[in-house]
Order: structure tokens, then sequence, then C-alpha cells
């Protein structure tokens, strides 16, 4: 999801929020954002492991109001991201048996950084 400069990939903490908030306002611009998932490799390992997926893409997942198709023309060039934007239904169905972690409303990736900052692993 960084641009393609792989040490940026993994400061997570700085990374995702500046592009899901600038990728979250493209969207709003044209239908309601409901939910953003990260899904894929990220979606299924713990946070602590990500630095066994260096030079993987991002997929995300935006549930919205309704489908995009070309999403991935809301995304800048030179960013490794793999963009869905789907409806709550065809989300649903789509992440139906599969692990996800979700960045918006409920943005877990903070629930387990904070965690892991009290229980001192970070």
């Amino acid at each position: 999801m960084s641009r393609v400069k792989t040490e940026a990939i993994w400061q997570h903490e700085q990374v995702l929020p500046y592009i899901l908030t600038r990728l979250k306002d493209k969207i709003s611009e044209i239908t309601a954002v409901e939910k953003i998932l990260l899904f894929g490799s990220r979606g299924r390992l713990p946070l602590e492991r990500w630095n066994e997926l260096e030079g993987k893409d991002w997929d995300v997942l935006v549930q919205a109001k309704c489908k995009l198709k070309n999403a991935h023309v809301l995304v800048e060039e030179g960013y490794h991201l793999d963009l869905l934007v789907l409806d709550e239904s065809q989300t649903e169905k789509f992440i139906q048996n599969m692990k996800t972690k979700e960045l918006f409303p409920l943005n877990e990736l903070e629930c387990l950084m904070t965690k892991n900052e009290e229980n001192g692993k970070v």
C-alpha cells in the first residue's frame, strides 16, 4: 500500500490511516462507506507477523452503499493495493469463509496495537 518504497509498507500505524482516509474520502464522494476490511494475507495473520508478508500487496475491501466497478482507478499510481468496493450483500458473500481485519468503523488494528503496547510487546 505504500508508494513503491517497500520500507514504508510496514509502517502501518502511519501509512494505513493516511491512505485509507484518503481512499474513504474519495469513495464517499460517490457512495457512503460502511466498512473497510483487510482480507487476504494480512486479514489472516496476526499484526505482529506482518513482517512475514514483506513485498506483498494489501487486499482492501470497502463495503459501501453500492458496488463500484473499476475501483482501482481510485488508487494513485504506485501504491501496492488491491481494492474491491462492494455492497453489503456482496461483502457478506465474499468474506463468508475468510478471516478479515476491520479498519473502519471498528479499527481492529488500533485495538491490537493498544493491547500490545499495554502488554509491553511493541
